[in-house]
Formats: C-alpha cells, sequence, structure tokens
C-alpha cells in the first residue's frame, strides 16, 4: 500500500517535517512492506515560508525586525522564481512562538515587524509578493504592519498611536501613501489559512483572541478598536472588515488585502500546487494527515481539511491525527473528506508533557494505525 504523509506543523511544538518523520517512523514500524512518501505541508501559518522555498529551491535571507512585544527577533524571508518573488511569513516576525507564554500581551502585541520583514524582502524588487498569515501574536488589525512601511496613524494630537490593538482606539485620521507607495505595482498575493472577517463573532478578536491570551473584556475592546480601525479607512473608501479572511492574522489579511491591494488565496492551495500534490495524491491508497489541533477552525481552511478536499477527488481516504481533538461535532470535519480523527495523547496529559513527548505519542498512534489497517488487508 502506498500511504502519503502530509501533515501540517505542531505549533510551538514541532515542524511540518518533523511530524511527517515521526508519522512515517510509526508506520514504517507497524507495516514495514508499505510505500511511505512523506510530504510537509503548511497553510500559510508557521513553517510556509520554508515549505514553499524548499518546494520551488529558492533562498532563505534573515532580518532583525521588530518582535510582537516590541523586543528584536531574527525572523526569515524568502526568494523564489530567481527572485521574482518574495515570501514573508507574519508567523516570522509577528508570531505568538516570538514571545515567551508569561510576556504575551493581547493588547499591544504589534504586527510593526511584519511590515520590517516586508520592506526588507521588497530591496530585491520582486515582482510578486507573497504574505502568508497565520501563527500571529496579534490583533492590531495589520496597524504596525503598515507604520513600518510608513504610513501615519495618528491621534487627535498628531501623535503616532500606541502599539497593539489597544492602540487602535487611540486613531483620529491616518496617511497610507507611503506604505501603498512601498508596494506600487507589485503583484501581492495573501496566503491564509482561516476565512474569518474581522469583526463580530467570528471575528479576530472573538475567535483567536483567547488564543493570543485574551481575556473576555479584553476580547470585546479588542473587537471595539478593530471596529473603529475599520471605520476609519472605509471614510477614504477601503474596506478591511467585510471579506473571507480579513479577520486572518488579528486583521492583517484585512489590510494587506483591503489597503495594500492584495489578493486572498487559500494558503494550503498554494502550498500544495507548488509541491504538486495532485500528482502524489492520484497514486496513493491512504493519507495520513495532521496538526497540533483538529477543531471546528480546521475546517476554514486549514492543512488537514485542505489535504482532505484534495484527497476526495481522487477518492482517497483520509486520516487526521492531532495533538488535540476540539470538543463537539466533528460533522464539518468529515464533510470536508476526513475520514476519521484521532488524538495521540494516551490520555490526560499536562501541555508540557505533550510538548516534550510530541514525536514519541506520533509515532505510537501511527504504529498502531498501520497495524489495524495492515490487518484488515
Amino acid at each position: 500500500m502506498r500511504v502519503l504523509i502530509a501533515p501540517d506543523s505542531f505549533k510551538e511544538c514541532l515542524t511540518a517535517e518533523a511530524v511527517a518523520s515521526a508519522i512515517a517512523t510509526g508506520w514504517v514500524r507497524g507495516a514495514p512492506a508499505d510505500h511511505v512518501v512523506q510530504i510537509p505541508l503548511a497553510d500559510g501559518g508557521e513553517g510556509t515560508t520554508a515549505t514553499l522555498v524548499r518546494a520551488m529551491r529558492g533562498t532563505l535571507h534573515r532580518a532583525r525586525v521588530t518582535g510582537p512585544s516590541g523586543a528584536a527577533v531574527c525572523a526569515s524571508y524568502g526568494l523564489i522564481e530567481d527572485g521574482k518573488t518574495a515570501i514573508v511569513e507574519v508567523a516570522e516576525a509577528s508570531g505568538l512562538h516570538c514571545v515567551p507564554e508569561p510576556e504575551r500581551n493581547a493588547m499591544t502585541a504589534t504586527s510593526y515587524g511584519t511590515g520590517e520583514l516586508i520592506m526588507a524582502a521588497l530591496k530585491h524588487q520582486p515582482e510578486t509578493l507573497i504574505v502568508c498569515l497565520g501563527g500571529s501574536a496579534t490583533t492590531d488589525g495589520g496597524a504596525g504592519l503598515l507604520q513600518a512601511m510608513g504610513a501615519k496613524l495618528l491621534d487627535a494630537s498628531g501623535h503616532d498611536i500606541p502599539p497593539g490593538g489597544e492602540g487602535l482606539q487611540h486613531i483620529n485620521h491616518f496617511d497610507l501613501a507611503e506604505a501603498k507607495a512601498c508596494v506600487a505595482g507589485i503583484r501581492i498575493v495573501v496566503a491564509c489559512d482561516v476565512t474569518n472577517i474581522l469583526l463580530g463573532d467570528l471575528g479576530a478578536a472573538a475567535v483567536f483572541g483567547p488564543q493570543k491570551g485574551a481575556s473576555p473584556d479584553e476580547v470585546k475592546i479588542l473587537d471595539s478598536n478593530l471596529g473603529k480601525f475599520a471605520r476609519c479607512v472605509e471614510k477614504s473608501g477601503y474596506d478591511i472588515s467585510s471579506f473571507a479572511g480579513s479577520g486572518a492574522a488579528g486583521g492583517i489579511g484585512g489590510a494587506v488585502a483591503g489597503i495594500l491591494g492584495g489578493v486572498l488565496k487559500p494558503g494550503i492551495e498554494l502550498v500544495m500546487s507548488a509541491v504538486d500534490m495532485d500528482a502524489h495524491m492520484q497514486d496513493s491508497d491512504l493519507v495520513i494527515t495532521a496538526e497540533g489541533a483538529i477543531d471546528g477552525q480546521s475546517a476554514s481552511g486549514k492543512t488537514p481539511t485542505g489535504v482532505a478536499k484534495l484527497a476526495q477527488r481522487y477518492q482517497v481516504p483520509v486520516i487526521g491525527l492531532a495533538g488535540k481533538l476540539g470538543e463537539g461535532d466533528m460533522t464539518a470535519i468529515h464533510n470536508a473528506g476526513i475520514t476519521a480523527v484521532f488524538p495521540i495523547a494516551p490520555g490526560p496529559i499536562s501541555k508540557d508533557d505533550a510538548i516534550a513527548n510530541a514525536v514519541h505519542y506520533l509515532e505510537n498512534t501511527a504504529e498502531q494505525l498501520a497495524r489495524l489497517i495492515s490487518g484488515l488487508k
């Protein structure tokens, strides 16, 4: 049997390559006669730059930029197609993993570093810029990103608004001309990992704010401040809130598409095209995909369901593995094409245990699945 292993990373734990390797190791232990192919993936979140650069035989470049908390971080951007296309990943500069858990502040986390990373990539004069969304620590609507590119976001006294979603409450007037001039004539593709809009119960603050450390009261403040930002720029004809994906990466999706003119595309589709997943899929008998968490959000542009939708075209069954399964109905996951999902944890365990032993748990789960399926042949 030919088994295609196509996982995403386990956020703040394992790269997609490490996840694929662990699953492959376990599978071969359980079914040594099977032919196993590893295709690590990403959906716009953490690891997308590296995945695309590897697939397209490009180059990685480093830049020191401002992290979400204001401290400097070292981030990577990619160049592919002989430098004609640059790739910038929000998670590299403004990712949740850039800030130690005790220091995370959902209110003040800034996307400024992502703007700096874009500016570093633009020095190579690319024709196309791919901005990969996902894994951000921020909920500032991309305000920091725009400021790093030269935009003026000012309070009533003419001073720069403070960083983060908290600072958006002070916005009074703005000038976006310099930021827009930076990308004039450049095609911008926004690789998006979710379809959430900017505001409301399904918006950036409500859905993703708690993951970034926001309390229920802070979620309400962030949503209100994002709304103020959206209404402010709307007066000049910019829509950053009404379309699917505008809430991605704390609202960066709205800013890059609605202000800078980017075109939103599902990140998983972009990556699968780069690695020629169609060719791998049509030759496979079974697909194993994986992500740190599989839940209701997974049906909105995440890697497991992106893989499963492609597998449906070729009538290939898909098994999903996860460090954590969401509570409740999995109907949306199954409707997307995932045949079955399994948690890899052996029982109730701590977060520290889950992270420290993720490789071991992946190997064991994959081995048991391989033994089961091999025994049913």
